[in-house]
Order: C-alpha cells, then structure tokens, then sequence
C-alpha cells in the first residue's frame, strides 16, 4: 500500500470522529453578540443578562456589540459577513420579520442567510391612560373612540414601529376609527401621556412599568396571550373582548447560514440553561420579559408566521416601504 494510500484511509477513518472533536473546540475565543438596537433598552439588556449566564457555560465571554440604526439592516449585514463558526451571533427580533416589508430592497434574505437558534425572551404591550383618564377599561375606550370616531389619539414611537403596527392592529380588531401619533421614543411618548396630550399609549411594558408604579398612569390592558405576572390586575385586551388581537414582542439568538450545527447547538443549550436560572428568569421579568428557550426549528416558525403576520399589518394601514 502506497503512502498516499494510508493517509487516504486515515483521513476516512478520523472523519467520523470531526464533529465532535471540533463541538469540544468550541468556542475558541469570545463570542461577539451583535445587537440592532443602542446600549439600555430591553434588547440590550436581555442580550447582556443572558449572555452573562451563558459565558461560564461555553467557557468564553460573550461581547454584546451594539449596532443601531437603518431597521436592523447595518447589524445583519456585520454577521453575514463574518465567519460562520459560532463565534459572531445576532440578536433577532420581531423588528427583523417587520423590515421585510417596510424595507423596499433589503440587501439579504432573512429566512435563507440566517439560522436562527432560540428564542430568549418574549414580550408584550401595555395600553396605558393617565392616571385621571375616564376610562376605567379598554371596554370603556373602545365605547368611546365608536361613539365619537376620529377622535381618540393613540400615542406610539416610530411609524413601522412594533408599537405603530400594534395600535395600527388594535384599531382593525376593535372596529374603531382612532389618530396614530408617532413620537421620536418611549420617553416622548410618556410625557406626552402623563401631559394629557395623547389618550391612550401603546408601549412595551418596561418603560410603563416604573410609572405605574409610581401611578402616575394606569394599564387598562396588555397584549399578551395571558396575564403578565408582573401586572396580576391587569386584564389582557382578549379579556375585555378584542378577540384574537395579541402581540408579542420577542428576542432570539441566530447565526450566518453555514454554521455548524454543532456550534448552534452548543449555543442553543448553553441559552436555555442559562434562561433557567432564577437571576436572570427575574431580571429579565423586571424588564416586563418572560424568559423562554426553543429550538431552531420552533424559531424558524415563529420567524415566519411573523413574516406573515405583521405583512397583513403593513397592508391594511397601508404604510409604503422605503
């Protein structure tokens, strides 16, 4: 047998075992976590609390990169154009599902370059009135934008926004006629409620949930397919008779097509042992989140229903892509 011959039959032979030997490799240095929205906000601090757990878990550090800015397009392009070994990660959103049909030309295609890897967390709206708003229920809001139509404001951020297409949603599900006012951000939104100026906002819970609490603003509902255990009292919009409207904002993990599949998995266990742990489950609830893991597959769903879903939104309150 030529020498050649034996190394042929070598390499053969090792094959088998590459997987694994190269699973055990990994990670061989920091992982970077690329995150599309700027330090402070709730994705920021899911993707740090949860990737703090899983560092000692995968014996590397987890970096969080914060890339704001264009509907999520400059984070996505830096990790499709990184190595696909496990080592560069994007924090995926609901905002990623939405930017398909607000963006005209998207420079990717988020269901065939990604691979997405679980879930971290999920997230509802609260629908807030000021503290000395006559409405006592969303029952009453609603009675109120059918008696007068056209007259009820409903403050949110940014058109295209999950909060914009949220209320944009909420109008088509309760038959009513309501003004959309769009503001620069969450605290603008806020003091335009707390001033009176807005009837209603429609917010993801974290920043409602210090006013609450100082109760200089009331939720009359959250979005969520069940009660946030945070807000026990608080009904969610299907209880008082908006049938089928719910909405979950959400956060997951993904990675650039050709990743190995046993770098995702690495990752993806690493993320649902670390979402077990009281200390992050209750940090990210403080955030108004309700820590979840799932499989790729489970993700990969989720990521088109979304697609789908919020499509149907867009074209309804017919908002033209850009």
């Amino acid at each position: 047998m030529t020498i050649a011959r034996r190394h042929l039959l070598a390499a053969a032979a090792l094959a088998p075992c590459l997987p694994t030997a190269w699973a055990s490799d990994f990670p061989s240095r920091p992982i970077t976590l690329v995150v599309p929205f700027a330090p402070g906000g709730v994705a920021d601090i899911t993707a740090r609390t949860v990737g703090q757990a899983m560092a000692p878990l995968l014996g590397q550090s987890i970096v969080i990169d914060n890339k704001p800015g264009a509907g999520g397009i400059v984070a996505t392009q830096a990790v499709l154009g990184a190595q696909p070994d496990g080592h560069t990660l994007l924090l995926m959103s609901n905002a990623t599902a939405v930017s398909v049909h607000l963006v005209k030309k998207l420079p990717f295609d988020v269901q065939k370059q990604l691979l997405p890897i679980t879930t971290l967390g999920f997230f509802e709206l609260g629908l807030a009135v000021p503290a000395n708003s006559p409405f006592q229920t969303l029952k009453d809001l609603v009675a109120h934008a059918k008696a007068k139509p056209g007259k009820l404001t409903i403050g949110t951020i940014a058109v295209g926004s999950t909060q914009h297409l949220s209320a944009e949603l909420f109008k088509a599900k309760a038959g009513i006629d309501a003004v959309v006012v769009p503001y620069k951000g969450s605290p603008a939104v806020i003091n335009a409620l707390r001033a009176g100026e807005i009837d209603v906002a429609f917010e993801i819970l974290s920043p409602l949930l210090p006013q609450l609490q100082a109760k200089v603003i009331r939720a009359l509902a959250v979005t969520g397919p069940k009660r946030f255990p945070g807000l026990p009292d608080v009904p969610t919009a299907i209880e008082q008779g908006i049938a089928d409207y719910t909405v979950d904002s959400w956060n997951a993990l993904a990675a650039p097509a050709g990743t190995p599949a046993a770098a995702i998995e690495r990752v993806r266990a690493a993320a649902a042992q670390a979402l077990t742990q009281p200390a992050v489950v209750e940090r990210l609830r403080s955030l108004g989140v309700r820590a979840q893991a799932g499989t790729p597959a489970e993700q990969a769903a989720l990521l088109a229903s979304e697609i789908e879903h919020w499509g149907k939104v867009v074209r309804a309150a017919k908002i033209e892509p850009e």
